[in-house]
């Protein structure tokens, strides 16, 4: 039975390969020399979604759309704050990490 759980499908994903990056992620990624790796692992290591927000974008796929914040670290305890969202491509559920990843300053 699949979950209902969201951190526990965004593992899922992570552990399948099934995560997607924007160019703003990426470009947050190179400038703080943060991997996919790391960003991964922070995933993985997860205790929690630091918190869920509704997306206010007027490009949004349906008013339901929830942005999940979190709040983690590498295995070599770097902070990763990774930002994304869950989303569909085909019947395969794909954590699309679409406004941030970059390390956490404020832990």
């Amino acid at each position: 039975m699949a979950s209902r759980d969201p951190l526990i499908v965004i593992k899922r994903c992570v552990m399948a390969d099934r995560v997607r990056f924007t160019t703003k992620a990426r470009d947050e990624m190179l400038r703080d020399d943060v991997s996919v790796q790391d960003v991964y692992e922070s995933l993985l290591n997860a205790q929690g979604i630091y918190k869920t927000l509704r997306s206010r974008s007027p490009h949004r796929r349906s008013a339901t759309e929830r942005l999940y914040v979190i709040r983690s670290f590498t295995f070599d305890m770097t902070p990763i704050y990774t930002k994304g969202k869950m989303i569909k491509e085909g019947s395969e559920p794909y954590f699309y990490v679409l406004v941030s990843s970059k390390l956490d300053v404020e832990v």
